[in-house]
């Protein structure tokens, strides 16, 4: 199949695509090694992307179903050398240990705040629920979007 959508806004056209293999595994094999394969079932969130804003368990979703949408991968987040604020944010919380769920919980969180650019704690928990941590304890994270959510720089 050929496959046509936008990969942290740049246009991809693929051809001859196996359209049943996972997301994740197109993009990984493009080199977008951000997003990670965990638990293969969509439960740890580690595999995490944006798919027209939303988050989505690119492990769980064929890359066909891609076809004419926007992707958005942790990859996108930073603008050159200029890390996104959220990024800034889970840095300075001392968010970030092993950083193996870092990916899946900075597209999470950055669902959340672009459609709730103020979120309280109880909107954070929820938009983080899908992903497992097992270095931090959540609280360091949960610090993180609440101190990117109170940056007036903070663009979506």
């Amino acid at each position: 199949m050929r496959l046509r959508f936008s990969l942290n806004g740049q246009a991809m056209d693929l051809a001859d695509m196996d359209g049943s293999q996972s997301l994740l595994s197109l993009l990984r094999g493009l080199g977008f090694t951000g997003s990670k394969e965990g638990c293969g079932v969509g439960e740890c969130g580690a595999c995490t992307v944006l798919l027209d804003g939303l988050s989505v368990d690119s492990c769980l979703l064929p890359a066909a179903k891609a076809q004419g949408r926007a992707v958005r991968t942790v990859e996108g987040l930073a603008q050159g050398e200029s890390l996104h604020p959220l990024q800034e944010a889970f840095l300075e919380a001392g968010a970030v240990q092993c950083g193996y769920c870092t990916p899946g919980m900075l597209m999470s969180a950055t669902a959340l705040l672009e459609r709730h650019p103020r979120p309280g704690d109880a909107e954070i928990t929820e938009a983080l629920e899908g992903n497992l941590c097992r270095c931090t304890g959540y609280q360091d994270i949960i610090e993180a979007v609440r101190l990117a959510a109170a940056k007036p720089e903070r663009k979506p």
